[in-house]
């Protein structure tokens, strides 16, 4: 199929005016007449009203101009999908995730979506999973893995992986005095939580519930920062428990019988709905 023909009369059709319209076409005017003249020939009908200063559409153009629209934009649709299919897809794919998510999920997402598309790059950043769907809405990452928060945000897509109840952790040479499950206790209990996200509004909502107020040590950004601490002993703290499994630590820790009332997460990848029109994010998420 010659599109050349539509592209040479939406040009015209769009300018209106012969000189810009052959110059954005890289062709000289008359071309671009004879061009029109030989399409109008072939239509039995004309186009454009032209003299020797103005340049207006016919109604027999304006109709032409809608499905040479149409008929362009479905041509361009044909060509990229048969090209996709021969080629693959090209391009970039920028990913956050949790150092823990790098290496809990990401082999396994990418693993079959690497092997059908070989030619796309994958641009991954790791960080605090609590700031996944900020990055996401602003459009720094086309895909995080995160926790589902307790209300998903406009224009935003959710994905689930998998579930994973949230512990609550101690030292593991002081575990036993956090068997004390008692109020006056845990006011003097240091704890170490997460700075903001899903996991800081799940551990504020089971204090709550417990009737709780203990005296909050550390605020930090990132799960595996608190198994850290509390490993140091330093207090109890709120971890999701593939976070857990997967820390270098967790023989120095231990989950306390008080974790299963914290609740749990839904972990999954986010995208930004519009951002799922492109090829490469629909790719990727339509793999999943």
């Amino acid at each position: 199929m010659d599109d050349k023909a539509l592209t040479l009369f939406l040009a015209l059709a769009d300018n209106l005016h012969f000189g810009r319209a052959a110059e954005s076409c890289h062709l000289s005017p008359s071309a671009l007449s004879r061009a029109i003249q030989a399409l109008e020939t072939e239509l039995g009908a004309q186009l454009f009203q032209r003299d020797n200063r103005h340049v207006s559409l016919t109604r027999e153009g304006r109709v032409f101009q809608e499905q040479a629209q149409q008929l362009l934009k479905q041509w361009q649709q044909a060509k990229a999908a048969v090209s996709q299919e021969v080629l693959g897809l090209t391009g970039e794919l920028k990913i956050f995730c949790s150092v823990t998510a790098s290496y809990s999920f990401l082999y396994e997402i990418l693993h079959d979506f690497r092997k059908r598309q070989p030619n796309i790059d994958i641009k991954l950043n790791t960080g605090d999973p609590a700031q996944g769907i900020h990055r996401v809405r602003d459009e720094t990452e086309d895909i995080a893995i995160a926790a589902m928060p307790e209300r998903l945000p406009r224009g935003v897509d959710f994905r689930r992986i998998q579930t994973t109840p949230l512990l609550l952790i101690a030292n593991r040479e002081s575990a036993d005095l956090y068997h004390r499950n008692t109020r006056r206790f845990w006011q003097q209990t240091p704890m170490i939580v997460s700075m903001e996200g899903p996991a800081r509004d799940k551990t504020e909502a089971w204090l709550t519930r417990s009737k709780l107020k203990p005296r909050i040590y550390a605020q930090v950004a990132g799960n595996e920062a608190i198994v850290s601490m509390v490993a140091l002993g330093f207090g109890a703290g709120v971890v999701p428990e593939i976070v857990l499994e997967n820390s270098p630590l967790k023989d120095r820790v231990i989950a306390l019988p008080q974790s299963t009332a914290v609740g749990h997460f839904e972990i999954g990848l986010f995208a930004l709905r519009k951002r799922l029109q492109d090829p490469i994010v629909n790719g990727f998420w339509q793999s999943q």
